[in-house]
């Protein structure tokens, strides 16, 4: 039905339908399952989700290798004291997206959203839009749909791996995909979540996989906190009005050239950034 942005917003216009319906029927038509099974199946993803998100709010919970955890408890913990800087909703988004980082990284349960190293991205934003404006469970479900559709065509024409495209292909799919669902879900129109969704992927162009000791923890937990505002500033970016000159294909297929631009060095290998600083290597040192 679609393999591009264009295509789909194409289909949403002529359909009078929004990306998340247009989305359920390929979905239903690709995989033989009526309505009622694919929105059930969508719900156990929200549901794990949900539960990745807030498992680590209140109490701490370390890495396998012990090298990361307590992030998120802290956060959460800073946000309830009420004088952020940045105040609740960002600070809570964050608080979730650290959350879900711990929980992959302590081997709990997660949702690849659309990998397991940015898939604290898209819960948190799906969860603290839906807070905010009081949505319906079905109205989160229908977002992570949207969702779906466009890390689809990212992964379609370009790179959703760190180890191909750097980390502006996990995190920064996350946040268009973020992005683009948030905005249907408080009502903009398909062509404003592309504009958000390319918004998302612009602000992280370029940037670099660099684990320390090539474990998913340090600095991946942190974009996946810094990730989910990408999302939700790139969603009031585009609900203010703002386009984005470079269309969302132009700017999939641009972030994959400069995927396949870097080096090795800086695409998920661990011998690069962060990961060869002297800390760095101390820390790989330690634990492998």
């Amino acid at each position: 039905m679609y393999n591009k942005g264009n295509e789909l917003l194409k289909l949403c216009n002529e359909q009078n339908k929004k990306i998340s319906e247009i989305v359920i029927a390929k979905e239903m038509a690709e995989r033989g399952l009526p309505y009622e099974e694919l929105i059930d199946n969508m719900k156990l993803v929200l549901d794990t989700m949900i539960s990745s998100s807030k498992s680590a709010l209140n109490k701490e919970v370390i890495s396998v290798s012990k090298l990361t955890g307590g992030d998120a408890k802290k956060v959460e913990k800073y946000k309830n004291m009420g004088n952020t800087i940045c105040g609740e909703i960002i600070n809570s988004a964050m608080a979730m997206a650290l959350s879900t980082s711990e929980v992959n990284a302590s081997m709990g349960k997660i949702v690849a959203a659309p990998t397991a190293g940015a898939s604290g991205i898209l819960p948190s934003a799906i969860i603290i839009v839906s807070e905010k404006y009081n949505l319906s469970e079905k109205e989160m479900i229908y977002g992570l749909f949207t969702a779906g559709g466009i890390g689809e065509i990212i992964a379609k024409n370009a790179t959703i791996s760190g180890a191909e495209g750097g980390c502006q292909a996990e995190c920064g799919a996350a946040a268009a995909m973020a992005a683009g669902a948030i905005i249907e879900m408080i009502g903009g129109e398909p062509e404003t979540s592309l504009h958000g969704a390319s918004f998302a992927l612009l602000n992280i162009m370029g940037l670099v996989c660099d684990p320390v000791a090539g474990l998913v923890e340090f600095p991946c937990a942190l974009r996946n906190a810094s990730g989910v505002i990408n999302a939700l500033v790139s969603a009031d970016l585009a609900m203010a009005g703002v386009k984005s000159m470079v269309p969302f294909d132009e700017v999939v297929e641009a972030m994959y050239k400069v995927g396949k631009a870097m080096p090795e060095s800086l695409r998920e290998t661990a011998l690069g950034g962060v990961a060869a600083t002297p800390t760095g290597e101390d820390i790989k040192r330690r634990i492998l």
